[in-house]
C-alpha cells in the first residue's frame, strides 16, 4: 500500500495490491481510479491530473442515480435538493461525489475511506458514510457502510459508478449479459415511468449482446444471479469480468457512451460502458424503491465485487 502526498483532482491517491492485482483509489468521491490484474486493465483508468469523466468510479450516497427536479417530500414538507444535472433538472448521484473522504484505515491490501454528510439543502439529516476497498487476487471488493447520526430516522441508498473494460480489447467488441427480468422505463430526462418486462424489448440482456449494438442508460431489476454474478462482460479471447452484488443490492444500471474524452489514441471517440451496482432505483427518494430507513444510530452495511476470469487461450 502507498498513499500519495500530492493532492490531485481526485484527492490523494492510494495504491493497494494483492498478488498481481493493483487497485488505485482517490480520496475525492472515494473514487476507483484504476484496477488491473496481471497488467490487464479492468476499469477505465483516471489519470492523476484528470477529473472522473462521466462520473467514472465515484461513490454514490445517500442515493444513486437521479431525484426528479431534486424535489421530494419528508414528513409533509417539500425538500429541495441542489440541481446538479442542470441539463435534465435533476439532483444526480447523491452528495459525496466531490467530497474529500478521510483515510480511516489502510494497509497493503485494503483501505477504508469515510465522510460526514451534514444537513443541507433538501437533506435534513446527518450521516456518516464509508467504503472499504480491498484488492483481491482476481479483482476487488467494496463494502459500503452508513450510520445515521440524526435524532430521527434517515433515508439511505448507495451505489458505485465503475466503467468496465477488459485490457486492450475495444469495449465495443465486448459482450454484456445481465440476467434481469425487468428494466426501468424512463422519460427524456431519464426519470422513471415504470418497471417493465425485458422480454421482447431492446433492453433484454439475458442473452449476451455486443456492446457496440447498444444504446443504454437503463436500470435493471428482478436480477437472477448466476454463480453470484448479476452482470458480466466477455472478451473475444474468452476472458470475463463479473459484477457480484449482495442480495440487498437489488438493481444494476448499464450506461453506454460512444464518446470517451480520455481516449486520445482513438481521437477522443471510443465506446465505454458503466455497470453500476445500486441498492435503489432512480428517484427512490420519491418512490421509496430500495430506500433503507435507518433508525438513529443504526449502521447499514453491504458489499459488491468485481471478479476477473483470465483468458483460457
Amino acid at each position: 500500500m502507498s498513499v500519495g502526498d500530492r493532492y490531485t483532482p481526485t484527492g490523494r491517491r492510494i495504491r493497494l495490491t494483492a498478488e498481481d492485482t493493483e487497485l488505485r483509489i482517490g480520496t475525492v468521491g472515494a473514487v476507483i481510479a484504476g484496477l488491473e490484474v496481471g497488467g490487464v486493465a479492468l476499469t477505465e483508468p483516471i489519470a492523476e491530473d484528470a477529473r472522473p469523466a462521466y462520473c467514472n468510479g465515484i461513490h454514490l450516497a445517500p442515493w444513486p442515480n437521479r431525484v426528479r427536479d431534486g424535489l421530494w417530500e419528508h414528513d409533509g414538507r417539500a425538500q429541495q435538493l441542489d440541481i446538479t444535472e442542470p441539463e435534465r433538472r435533476n439532483a444526480l448521484h447523491g452528495l459525496v461525489q466531490f467530497a474529500e473522504f478521510e483515510i480511516r484505515h489502510s494497509d497493503d491490501r485494503s483501505a477504508i475511506l469515510g465522510a460526514y454528510i451534514p444537513p443541507q439543502h433538501g437533506w435534513p439529516f446527518s450521516l456518516d458514510v464509508e467504503v472499504e476497498y480491498r484488492a483481491e487476487p482476481e479483482g476487488l471488493s467494496a463494502t459500503h457502510r452508513a450510520r445515521n447520526l440524526s435524532a430521527v430516522p434517515a433515508p439511505y441508498a448507495t451505489g458505485a459508478h465503475p466503467y468496465l473494460r477488459i485490457g486492450a480489447h475495444d469495449v465495443a467488441d465486448l459482450r454484456i449479459t445481465v440476467p434481469a427480468e425487468q428494466y426501468l422505463d424512463v422519460d427524456d430526462r431519464l426519470n422513471p415511468l415504470g418497471v417493465e418486462q425485458v422480454a421482447g424489448t431492446r433492453f433484454d440482456l439475458r442473452e449476451s449482446r455486443v456492446i457496440r449494438e447498444l444504446d443504454l442508460d437503463t436500470a435493471y431489476a428482478a436480477l437472477t444471479p448466476v454463480d453470484g454474478a448479476v452482470a458480466w462482460l466477455d472478451a473475444p479471447d474468452g476472458a470475463r469480468l463479473s459484477l457480484i452484488q449482495d442480495a440487498d443490492w437489488r438493481f444494476t444500471q448499464v450506461f453506454t457512451t460512444t464518446i470517451w474524452p480520455d481516449a486520445a489514441a482513438a481521437g477522443g471517440l471510443r465506446t465505454a460502458v458503466a455497470v453500476e451496482p445500486m441498492t435503489a432505483l432512480p428517484d427512490a427518494l420519491n418512490t421509496g424503491e430500495g430506500i433503507a430507513w435507518l433508525e438513529p444510530g443504526e449502521l447499514w452495511e453491504g458489499s459488491w465485487a468485481l471478479r476477473y476470469e483470465r483468458s483460457p487461450r
